[in-house]
């Protein structure tokens, strides 16, 4: 029986998408949601909510390369996640301002969320969670679910300069609390993932009875990674040129928890690769079983 467990501090610290068209994407990062370049060349930007190091939005533009198949593994979604109701409510209004199409909204009992595509059609959440004293449990699974969402409720937190450009020439911009929640994957088998992602990197299932999904996460959040088949079971991964998911980082507060991460991975037969070593940091990345690129990382406070 797997006794390991991540720490509570660990997150997802950033996501590093494939995107077809670098201006088209800042767009969309930068003007719709708000996002601040730290910095930037002719095929990659790296974003923040606050425009300040570190980022937790990075974009690599590869010339040509196509949407993800359907009925591939990789990306679902990466999710937004906003420090309060009217951040949300204000990105919602600046895209609604803007014509950008959603495709859907919910309600999950322990959060309130968008969904929606960036210009590569990668998959975006923009969600809020619902106080932790609200969230219920039934033992070490939590309650979630797909509801109606009150859209209106949702909207009318927004100040109605929100969407507008801004004295000085300045845009619309996202709350500087503003991070990433959590990465929802595609994979080909519940099984192998949840033996990555609970026996191997340690996190805890937190619902396992949504059909055809898993949700783990570290320190009684209700999840920092979802994975689902509901691109098929035994899907194989999108070709190497499609656009989405490069990797994404699991942040954990020291360099113990990264070297106990890797130890654990060798001795299942995973080989890392980019060990990357500074004073007080260390990191690495490995590869889940749908070659979805994992970036293990403790950085210095």
């Amino acid at each position: 029986m797997n006794t390991y467990r991540l720490p509570p501090e660990a997150h997802i610290g950033n996501v590093h998408l494939r995107v077809s068209n670098l201006e088209r994407s800042l767009h969309f990062y930068r003007e719709l949601l708000g996002f601040k370049e730290i910095s930037r060349n002719s095929s990659m930007a790296e974003l923040s909510a606050t425009g300040k190091s570190p980022a937790i939005i990075l974009l690599t533009e590869h010339a040509g390369a196509q949407p993800k198949p359907p009925h591939t593994t990789g990306l679902y979604h990466v999710a937004i996640r906003f420090p309060n109701r009217r951040a949300l409510a204000g990105v919602f209004r600046n895209l609604l301002n803007h014509h950008w199409q959603f495709q859907g909204f919910a309600d999950h009992i322990v959060s309130e969320a968008l969904y929606l595509a960036d210009p590569d059609n990668n998959g975006i959440e923009l969600y809020v969670d619902r106080p932790r004293t609200e969230w219920k449990w039934s033992g070490d699974q939590i309650a979630m679910g797909s509801l109606q969402l009150d859209v209106e409720n949702l909207l009318g937190e927004a100040s109605k300069e929100d969407g507008l450009h801004l004295k000085g020439g300045d845009h619309f911009g996202v709350h500087s609390g503003t991070d990433i929640g959590h990465v929802h994957l595609h994979v080909s088998d519940l099984g192998k993932a949840e033996k990555f992602y609970n026996a191997i990197l340690g996190m805890d299932v937190t619902q396992r009875t949504y059909p055809g999904a898993l949700f783990l996460s570290a320190g009684g959040y209700h999840h920092h990674i979802g994975v689902n088949i509901w691109a098929g079971k035994g899907a194989p991964p999108p070709p190497d040129n499609a656009a989405g998911l490069i990797s994404f980082s699991v942040e954990v507060p020291d360099r113990t928890t990264v070297e106990e991460i890797r130890v654990r991975a060798v001795d299942t037969g995973i080989s890392p690769g980019n060990i990357t070593e500074g004073d007080r940091s260390l990191s690495f990345s490995f590869n889940d079983e749908d070659k979805n690129r994992v970036v293990i990382s403790s950085q210095a406070l």
